[in-house]
């Protein structure tokens, strides 16, 4: 049955993307540089626009954001002109903020492919409509409003005492307010003659409630006017998320027990740079949370920085004997810090180099570093080449702990791990790589030709659904890990990426690639639960990756589809021959939910469902995915609400 619906999932699939593919449409940004691993990537395109002032006057030095599929933020310059640049396909939420100006209502503005949208801005400003006798507005907390003396005259008679003005209130309640003694409150607060500059301020004089008051209102004056003029931007996640093999594992109680909270928030740093702090939380079996930070420098510069570090924990609190094996106390960590700077040397020659350095505390070997260096050179318009050279150290089960952002969806650790050999100790696996790719732009579209070669020491295999004997069944949160040996591996790939029918992007990729496993760990074992690990002979593999993603306006829905067909994908022991060919998924449907925004905040609904285990890398390993034994179908929904 399971083999049925597969085969019939990748005719459907493969047929729709067969359908589509001739129908080329819109060409690809030529200054926009992607690996070819990376099936999901799709043109950018750009906002440009202006913003005005109520009297039609450009507005200079407005903090301009667009938050959609990416962020991005500029900006005006003095003309009041900003470009919001390489923005993913989709529509945004841009807005303007500025301090002294009201903040302008958000306008959603759809990026296309290579295009480039415009966006006209007006932002109004805060005293409009006031006279220059009105009251101050003072933040909140920062003290009370400084005393307006009532409007009043003296005259100086014949014996030179002064003469009370005819507006002048002798009621008692005046009479009272004019003799109050000052309050605390009263003293934090900058007199009016010091604020005019008529009196000086006597520097030697310290007085504690004056001098903690001002203090005081100074910084939350700082706090106030940095909040006010930054203009951030966040993503707030609300999902659940479950596992399941057969549609009777889907429905049960306990499948979607695992419920997540996602924060994202980011602001320009200066003009040229952004931050962003992710923070991801679920509860169930498996309590676990994971922070991260991160700083990037907004291009066109000569050095465009990427740096980062995240801290994630586990802590695995159900009654799995596996999982508790490998886990005595219960818990798990890990952290990673990277950096990456791309010099652009000549308009003609960019360089990118960095690494990353992660520690995970249940390896003996715990720190792993992973450098890599890449150089493009663009030697004619629309044509690149680019050569990258890479050692990446992969931890077991550390897709469970650094999650990635290629697909949307950022889950803290939610499945549980241990060695398929009591008491043998897990290894990281180390890929070498090299890859050379060219790049051309024609007229529809962008051609991509790559070759590669790697040297894998310590293969790692991930097994779901298997029994040791002697052990509890695992469940569907927990896999087995084991090293299968070293690999020698060279290859070639031919991908393209394009527009296709207007509201569809898509990328295709074919590869083949001549692979040999040397020094075969554990062969026996290996052999009994899942033959097709051990690749004993040389083999030629030959893969098919496809991605695309589509729009309709209509309905605001969002729809992106991923999917890879093999003959190398490895099966466990089965009493029928496994199929020559198989393959995986990820699907994805985000549906906006208009009626539910208010003010800047935009609403989304997300269902995904995927088999796929890894997320895509340019230098990872040929044997990754290929080598994950029958992953369950994993399933997320929930709320999105981005602002």
């Amino acid at each position: 049955m399971r083999s049925g619906s597969r085969m019939t999932a990748s005719a459907v699939v493969g047929s729709l993307v067969l359908f589509c593919f001739p129908s080329l449409a819109r060409a690809q940004s030529p200054s926009q540089v992607r690996p070819v691993a990376h099936v999901a990537s799709i043109a950018a395109g750009s906002i440009q626009g202006i913003v005005q002032d109520e009297q039609g006057a450009p507005v200079v030095g407005a903090m301009v954001s667009a938050l959609g599929a990416s962020t991005a933020i500029a900006v005006s310059d003095r003309s009041g002109r900003f470009e919001l640049r390489t923005l993913s396909p989709g529509p945004y939420l841009v807005r303007a903020h500025l301090v002294g100006f009201v903040a302008s209502r958000g306008q959603v503005v759809d990026v296309r492919p290579s295009g480039r949208a415009s966006s006209s801005i007006a932002l109004r400003r805060a005293n409009t409509g006031t006279t220059a006798s009105s009251s101050p507005i003072l933040e909140a907390g920062t003290g009370a409003a400084p005393e307006t003396p009532a409007p009043a005259t003296e005259t100086v008679g014949a014996g030179g005492t002064p003469d009370a003005a005819v507006n002048d209130d002798h009621g008692e309640i005046a009479w009272r307010l004019r003799h109050a003694r000052r309050a605390v409150l009263k003293d934090a607060t900058l007199p009016e003659d010091i604020l005019a500059g008529d009196a000086p301020v006597d520097t030697n004089r310290f007085d504690a409630p004056s001098f903690f008051g001002r203090s005081g209102g100074s910084a939350a004056r700082v706090a106030a006017n940095f909040f006010a003029g930054t203009p951030f931007s966040g993503q707030v996640n609300l999902l659940t998320t479950g596992s399941f093999d057969t549609p009777q594992q889907l429905f049960t109680t306990d499948n979607f027990s695992h419920n997540t909270a996602y924060l994202a928030l980011g602001a320009p740093v200066g003009e040229h740079a952004d931050w962003t702090a992710r923070a991801a939380l679920t509860q169930g079996d498996i309590a676990s949370w994971i922070v991260a930070g991160e700083y990037t420098t907004r291009a066109p510069a000569r050095h465009r920085y990427d740096i980062g570090l995240s801290y994630s924990k586990q802590r695995y609190e159900g009654g799995n004997f596996a999982a508790l094996r490998y886990a005595t106390d219960g818990s798990r960590n890990a952290g990673a810090l990277y950096g990456f700077d791309t010099f652009s040397i000549s308009p003609l020659l960019t360089l990118t180099y960095g690494g990353r350095y992660a520690r995970y505390d249940y390896l003996e070997r715990g720190s792993l570093i992973s450098p890599r260096v890449a150089l493009t050179i663009a030697p004619a318009e629309h044509f690149r080449v680019s050569t990258m050279v890479s050692s990446r150290a992969v931890a077991p089960g550390a897709e469970e702990f650094m999650p990635r952002m290629d697909t949307g969806i950022w889950l803290p650790p939610q499945r549980t791990f241990s060695s398929i050999l009591t008491g043998r100790p897990l290894e990281a696996e180390r890929t070498n790589h090299v890859e050379l790719e060219v790049e051309h732009d024609l007229a529809s579209a962008t051609v991509l030709v790559r070759a590669f070669r790697q040297r894998v020491g310590d293969q790692l295999v991930t097994l779901f659904g298997v029994n040791t004997p002697g052990a509890a069944p695992a469940a569907l949160g927990h896999y087995f890990l084991s090293n299968v040996g070293d690999v020698d591996a060279s290859g070639l790939s031919a991908g393209i990426r394009a527009a296709i029918a207007g509201r569809m992007h898509g990328s295709v990729e074919y590869s083949v690639t001549r692979a040999h496993v040397s020094s075969i760990d554990n062969l026996g074992y290996l052999l009994v639960l899942a033959p097709s690990v051990a690749r004993v002979d040389p083999e030629h593999i030959h893969d098919l990756a496809t991605s695309f993603e589509t729009e309709v306006p209509e309905t605001s829905t969002r729809v992106v589809v991923l999917y890879r067909v093999s003959n190398a994908f490895a099966h466990l022991a089965a009493a029928t021959p496994p199929p020559a060919i198989d393959s995986r998924f990820d699907v994805q449907v985000r549906q906006s939910l208009p009626f539910m925004d208010f003010s800047n905040a935009k609403w989304e609904m997300l269902v995904a469902v995927r088999n796929f285990f890894r997320e895509t890398a340019s230098d990872q390993s040929i044997y990754d995915e290929l080598l994950v034994v029958r992953p369950p179908k994993r399933i997320v929904g929930g709320l999105t609400l981005k602002f």
